[in-house]
């Protein structure tokens, strides 16, 4: 968050939220961090969750070993910690310099929101139901289907396959299927970020 590009699940995480909502920035920050550069995220703008994971070390008395340069490995102990954080992207933040913008991607070779046929006889082959409707991408248990917008609302129809690839994912922790369960899961806690992961 200090200008490093996220690594390992967060990368993954941000992707797919940016193929999602359809973000063009590839930029990610927290609400402090738009604040100090005199920017403000747009009102009702949704954050997503990114995951820091750390370790510290403390000696036998409780005191932090890390800057002593002494070595008490035998009664050093280590502790392992996550924090977790709301990040916005670019896209989502009013007054960021240009710079938080990339240029246009090249027009692609495909039509906008046409199917493109090799890949939609991949997705039309696997055997879950999927309803097109609505503006939101989700996989619904009780009924064991995902739902989907239309191919027209996305202005890539790669971003379409791959939403959709996505909510697929989703649908094989059904019993019937591979039978994943981490409980009980709303957007942020543990059991959703571990499903979020896992997919």
């Amino acid at each position: 968050m200090g200008g490093e590009p996220y690594q390992g699940v967060n990368n993954f995480l941000l992707t797919m939220r940016t193929v999602m909502a359809g973000h063009s920035s590839p930029f990610w920050m927290t609400l402090p961090q738009a604040n100090a550069l005199d920017a403000k995220v747009r009102k009702g703008e949704k954050s997503s969750v990114v995951v820091y994971y750390g370790q510290s070390r403390k000696d036998a008395g409780g005191e932090d070993d890390r800057s002593d340069g002494d070595d008490h490995s035998e009664e050093a102990r280590i502790f392992r910690f996550q924090k977790s954080y709301r990040v916005f992207n670019a896209c989502q933040i009013d007054g960021l310099p240009d710079s938080f913008y990339p240029d246009p991607e090249p027009v692609p070779e495909h039509p906008p929101s046409e199917p493109i046929p090799h890949m939609q006889a991949f997705f039309d082959a696997i055997d879950i139901t999927t309803v097109f409707t609505g503006t939101e991408a989700y996989y619904l248990p009780p009924v064991d289907k995902v739902y989907m917008p239309s191919i027209t609302r996305f202005q890539d129809p790669r971003n379409f396959y791959g939403v959709w690839a996505h909510e697929l994912a989703h649908a094989t922790k059904a019993p019937h299927r591979l039978n994943r369960d981490f409980g009980f899961s709303k957007f942020g806690n543990t059991s959703y970020a571990r499903e979020e992961i896992r997919v």
